[in-house]
């Protein structure tokens, strides 16, 4: 606003200023950016309009008409600048309102931030300041008494000394005096330094990783504070001292640190100071004796850390033994073991297995028998626990693992092993013959070799081909369902025969021995036969067929080098050959042949191989036999059962086949069957209970006595 200058004069007064009733007009850009409606009444307008009753001297006029002229040019460029930011941050917030935002969060982040990094340097300079003020005190505390102690002592030295002698032992006390305080001094501050410096690193990690975050927003990156984690999580891990060395550098620290500081607090040397630092360590109770304000300060810090890290290394330490402790449980330890037997794998004929092993051990003073298996070491040992058997000097040593990773088979010496056992597992034929191929592919991959042989339980006939061809010569078979199907048809056919089988299968009585004797190299088979008088000579193991077994050769066999001698014996050790006997020859018989009659069999059962039964009995069996299925398998269904395995039913030349359906658990359905125009009936274990050893033993043993039943009636 500017006062018209060329109006006159009507007052004595030297200056005017105009009432508050006057308007003073907006300024043009003040005008074009304001929101609210212009108006039309201009600046001469409302100056000439106005006529001011009192009169102002030219002089002043002109000079409150300059200060003003200033003013609202002012005024006006900053409305104006005012109006344009504000035009500005209007257009901003209405094209983006987001970025508004984030940059007022961004830079109150920044800010906050900044105020506690400097929040954090100020009270680490305060309290830095704050201890050094009082070690100064403390020092000069201590430099007083010092110097009233040396002041008597010279007061006594100068009644006996001459002045210059005492005045020159008062020259120098005080040079050192002040060179040890300014080394104590030093001392302390280095203590304290070192003690935050790690809250100066982390806080500086801290404020490193928020600057990075803030200028990339784009993309996420770990803050250093989490690498820094990981990197120490990883060591710790993977390095096995390296929580002992960690705890190792902790104390040695805290102990310079203690030393440090009592040094600074003390009148004793450094040597005793790290002396003292490491009693408080050991003993938190030493610092009892501790005098003066600082000294009792630095010893109860010390003798906390002390604490901790007795705590920690009590922790280590009890967590080593825990561990060492639950891997004996779980049987994680190696087997340091030669000669041995190992079995893979764990099943309801473990326990005959056990049996049978201990007793062919027992003419050794005992052996050692390996068991490991997919279950825990406690659970195996309470189930061997159980077994009502004398192991007879045989030790069974349980372990935890899988065969077939080759850690755990070198866990239990499997290349120091005489004989490798695969049991089958019970349940599903075709996944435990798949586990057991499994298991022989590792075990042909261990680099060590393996010294014994490999004998594996298979569950299905038809995979005994793919399980030779895996492991060669290294590997024998035995399908025990099959075998077990056999044995059974021969038993029922000769009565007598299943004690026999048990007498020379297990190791109560006789059995079977293979040795090699490189005396018969070059004899005939004939003269082996009367060779052995404890032992009867069955057969012979040919080297040059791959280890073929011939059951009762030829008597003009010759045996050749490498050739081996099966017999039936008591023991390995109890037989050997002696020199031929003289024997007078006699005449045998000719053809001497039985006849063979017709018979009528019942099978009360369905089993996974009633095909190879089948054929086994049409092998034997004279023409014109009747083989009888009682199942509860429907007609159709077993035709298709025993097409898909293998059998044409037309092709059977000797028998015939009947089938009855019904339960074999229930009376009247085998009352319904001529129960006493068999020769022969055999109960198998159905196959819709195969899974369950238990269940299908019982369905067996109900099927026995209801038929014992009906034929005592």
């Amino acid at each position: 606003m500017t006062l018209n200058s060329e109006s006159p004069s009507t007052s004595n007064r030297d200056w005017f200023f105009p009432s508050q009733s006057f308007n003073v007009p907006r300024s043009p850009a003040r005008r074009f950016f304001s929101p609210y409606p212009r108006t039309t009444t201009s600046f001469q307008n409302s100056s000439s309009n106005f006529t001011s009753p009192l009169a102002v001297p030219r002089t002043l006029r002109r000079r409150i008409s300059h200060r003003r002229r200033i003013q609202n040019s002012a005024g006006a460029t900053t409305d104006e600048i005012g109006g344009n930011s504000n035009d500005a941050v209007l257009i901003q917030s209405e094209d983006c309102p987001s970025s508004g935002n984030k940059r007022t969060t961004s830079a109150h982040k920044k800010y906050t931030d900044f105020v506690r990094w400097r929040m954090a340097c100020v009270i680490a300079m305060v309290v830095m300041c704050f201890t050094s003020l009082l070690h100064k005190n403390f020092s000069l505390q201590y430099q007083v008494s010092d110097l009233q102690d040396e002041f008597s002592t010279l007061n006594a030295r100068l009644r006996h000394c001459n002045i210059s002698d005492s005045i020159d032992i008062i020259d120098s006390t005080p040079e050192h005096n002040i060179s040890s305080a300014s080394l104590k001094i030093t001392a302390l501050i280095l203590s304290l330094m070192m003690l935050s410096l790690p809250l100066v690193f982390i806080k500086y990690m801290e404020y490193i990783s928020n600057v990075r975050r803030q200028l990339d927003n784009t993309t996420e990156e770990l803050s250093l504070n989490k690498r820094l984690a990981y990197r120490v999580d990883v060591f710790l891990s993977f390095h096995p001292y390296a929580k002992p060395l960690t705890l190792l550098i902790a104390t040695l620290l805290l102990i310079s640190l203690g030393g440090l500081a009592l040094f600074g607090v003390t009148d004793d040397s450094i040597a005793d100071c790290l002396w003292l630092s490491w009693t408080y360590v050991a003993n938190s109770g030493n610092h009892t004796n501790s005098e003066g304000i600082g000294p009792r300060l630095v010893s109860v810090s010390v003798s906390f850390g002390g604490m901790l890290i007795f705590a920690m290394m009590l922790g280590l330490v009890s967590d080593a033994i825990s561990e060492k402790f639950d891997s004996l449980r779980k049987g994680r330890s190696e087997v340091v073991e030669q000669n041995h037997t190992l079995i893979l794998g764990w099943s309801d004929k473990l326990g005959s297995l056990l049996n049978q092993l201990a007793i062919a051990n027992e003419s050794l003073g005992g052996g050692t028998v390996v068991v490991m298996a997919e279950r825990d070491k406690e659970e195996m040992e309470l189930d061997i626990a159980k077994m009502e058997f004398d192991f007879r000097g045989t030790s069974v040593i349980c372990r935890s693992g899988s065969p077939l990773i080759l850690a755990d088979l070198k866990k239990v010496s499997v290349s120091k092993a005489r004989a490798i056992v695969v049991l089958a597992e019970d349940g599903n034929a075709d996944q435990s013959d798949a586990r057991a191929l499994r298991t022989v592919l590792s075990l042909t991959g261990v680099k060590e070799g393996l010294r014994g042989h490999i004998v594996v339980e298979l569950s299905d006939l038809d995979n005994e081909v793919l399980v030779k061809l895996v492991g060669g010569d290294l590997v024998e078979t035995v399908v025990a369902h099959d075998v077990i199907g056999r044995l059974m048809i021969q038993c029922a056919r000769q009565p007598g025969l299943a004690q026999i089988w048990e007498d020379i299968l297990g190791f109560e009585n006789c059995e079977f021995y293979i040795k090699k004797w490189p005396q018969f190299h070059g004899m005939q088979f004939e003269e082996v036969l009367i060779s052995f008088p404890d032992a009867i000579p069955c057969g012979i193991k040919v080297a040059s067929s791959g280890g073929k077994i011939i059951l009762n050769p030829d008597d003009s066999y010759l045996l050749q080098e490498g050739d081996e001698v099966l017999v039936i014996a008591e023991d390995d050790d109890s037989y050997a050959p002696a020199p031929l006997p003289m024997v007078q020859g006699g005449n045998l018989p000719k053809n001497l042949i039985i006849p063979k009659t017709t018979e009528r069999i019942l099978f009360c059962g369905w089993r996974r191989d009633m095909e190879d039964m089948i054929l086994v009995l049409d092998a034997f069996l004279a023409h014109g036999s009747e083989l009888w299925m009682f199942n509860e398998v429907c007609e159709k269904e077993r035709e298709k059962k025993l097409t898909d395995g293998g059998l044409d039913i037309s092709r059977l030349a000797n028998i015939i086949l009947v089938n009855r359906e019904g339960n074999a658990v229930i009376r009247r359905h085998l009352e319904s069957l001529p129960l006493e125009s068999f020769g022969s009936i055999l109960i198998l274990a159905d196959e819709s209970v195969e899974d369950s050893a238990i269940q299908a033993d019982s369905r067996s043993l109900a099927t026995l006595l209801l038929i014992r039943d009906i034929q005592g009636k």
